[in-house]
């Protein structure tokens, strides 16, 4: 994982569940992530509020700048979380193809699951939710290689 200023890294040090659905947003760290926000470029920011389960946040920053493909990425994660899945899609058509993807389909099978879109992501994700399955545990993984990749390359943008 790369290094990140370190408020970000107190933050991903404290143990959350990785959620396929909406998650349970911890309250009593809401004021820590608002602060460690500001030492990260815009869309890294919304990956920050969608890691700890805050999709309202995460939502209004993504909008602040929709057509810019990382946003883009992270309102398409969203919506998938809420979950919404036709909205979900339209997201990831707008996203195209982002090198994130393409470490995505390189990382994915480490997890056992070929991943070849985000859109069949989307309905694996649907398929397994709040299952109690195998295959949620492997979405659960895959989501969580998302997260790292697309966060790492937001958190490095200048």
């Amino acid at each position: 994982m790369p290094a990140y200023p370190a408020a970000v890294e107190a933050l991903l040090a404290t143990p959350h569940p990785v959620a396929l659905g909406p998650g349970a947003p911890p309250a009593h760290l809401r004021a820590a992530i608002a602060a460690a926000c500001t030492d990260l470029p815009s869309a890294a920011r919304a990956g920050l509020w969608l890691r700890f389960d805050f999709l309202h946040e995460a939502h209004e920053v993504c909008q602040e700048d929709e057509g810019a493909p990382d946003r883009d990425f992270w309102h398409a994660v969203m919506h998938r979380r809420e979950p919404d899945a036709a909205n979900a899609k339209y997201w990831w058509r707008r996203v195209g193809a982002h090198p994130v993807l393409e470490q995505l389909r390189a990382r994915a099978p480490e997890a056992g699951y070929a991943y070849s879109t985000p859109q069949t992501f989307v309905d694996f994700c649907e398929k397994v939710r709040d299952s109690g399955t195998a295959g949620e545990e492997i979405a659960k993984h895959v989501q969580q290689f998302e997260w790292e990749l697309m966060f790492a390359w937001c958190a490095s943008a200048v």
